[in-house]
């Protein structure tokens, strides 16, 4: 008689590397780094002040 196989083990390690593979274009896809995160929110922080130096204030002059 043959060996006894337990083929949950071989579907359960199937699905992991599927998820892992899965998991790491994920991460390619829509991962920054830190660097990229802090330069896009000192891009974002200047074009604000940017704007605001150029807001025109009316208020009521009566």
């Amino acid at each position: 008689m043959g060996n006894v196989i337990n083929l949950n083990r071989f579907r359960k390690r199937a699905e992991r590397q599927a998820s892992a593979k899965q998991a790491d274009a994920n991460r390619t896809k829509f991962g920054r780094t830190k660097a990229e995160r802090s330069a896009e929110e000192t891009r974002a922080d200047k074009a604000k002040a940017h704007l605001d130096q150029h807001q025109i204030d009316h208020e009521d002059q009566s």
